[in-house]
């Protein structure tokens, strides 16, 4: 395992980063927007948006700090108690990515492994994090092993069929439920580079299904950006509709792109789907994150350890 490594091994836990407070709100759009500061209307939209999931109070932050507690505890756990020491990266607020990679340089740390929290690896998304923490770890002189994917982890797929399996016992008839996995859309361009990411997806859907012998379930895309270009589809509002149409009723909505309660599952999920669905008499249940479950902290530990292996 590790053990031919001498010192503490760093653990750079990366996410998309979320606002500390409301008035950090417009600094973060602006970082999203490259620089860019958003016009006020588009502003004043996500702010409404936290508005009406956080009604002002900021406890979004507080999900991915638990995360990575669970983590520490985990790995202490499995290896000893410091032996890791986990440092969070952000890609777009405080600390930065690379604000992690120098706390680790500061304490002395030599070598370290990078994980980000979503299972499937996508050029744009997870390739875009692990260059930025590679980067800054050459300049430190930190030995850096990347975990690239854990998609089929099998805690993985276990603790998402838990959620199915409790998610469906929501429903008066399972059998006439459809299960719409889904995951944040990104530009189409990505089919282009061949990238993974879309099948990663389906990958995981589809062993989570297989699991639990699901015959009625899809792949549907939500969050896309609004940017001028084209997003892969369909859109789970418009899978709604159209699956309103063919008479489906119940929906239980698994976000398998997702690791916990952001804003792209509590507002575009649990408000704006929960509006659509009420609006087209359509019963529509989410299954629970995995936040710090037990389940995923294993998943995030093995694929730690697995990855320290190849680094020396």
């Amino acid at each position: 395992m590790s053990n031919h490594i001498d010192g503490k091994i760093g653990v750079l836990v990366m996410s998309y980063g979320t606002p500390e407070n409301m008035e950090s709100v417009e600094a973060y759009y602006t970082h999203i927007r490259r620089g860019h500061p958003p016009t006020s209307e588009q502003l004043e939209d996500l702010i409404s948006r936290y508005h009406a999931i956080v009604g002002g109070v900021f406890p979004l932050r507080e999900n991915t700090n638990r995360q990575v507690t669970a983590l520490q505890h985990k790995l202490d756990e499995v290896a000893g108690v410091g032996r890791f020491v986990c440092y969070q990266g952000l890609k777009h607020a405080a600390p930065f990515i690379e604000d992690g990679v120098a706390a680790m340089a500061a304490d002395g740390i030599k070598h370290a492994v990078a994980i980000v929290l979503t299972p499937q690896y996508s050029v744009m998304s997870v390739g875009g994090y692990m260059k930025r923490a590679q980067e800054e770890a050459q300049k430190h002189g930190i030995a850096l092993a990347i975990v690239r994917e854990y998609h089929l982890h099998p805690e993985l797929i276990d603790a998402l069929s838990t959620r199915v399996k409790e998610g469906l016992g929501k429903f008066d008839n399972e059998q006439d439920t459809m299960v719409l996995f889904s995951a944040h859309s990104l530009p189409e361009k990505i089919l282009e580079m061949k990238d993974p990411y879309p099948e990663q997806l389906l990958e995981t859907s589809r062993a989570v299904a297989n699991k639990l012998g699901l015959t009625n379930w899809q792949f549907t895309w939500q969050s896309a950006g609004q940017t001028g270009q084209p997003w892969l589809g369909p859109d789970i509002l418009e899978t709604m509709v159209n699956l309103c149409k063919e008479g489906v009723r119940n929906m239980l909505v698994t976000p398998v792109g997702f690791v916990s309660d952001h804003l792209e599952v509590l507002y575009d999920l649990d408000i704006e789907a929960q509006r659509l669905a009420h609006d087209h008499d359509i019963h529509l249940e989410r299954i629970r994150m995995l936040n710090d479950d037990p389940q995923y902290m294993t998943v995030l530990a093995d694929s730690v350890l697995t990855a320290l292996e190849g680094l020396s």
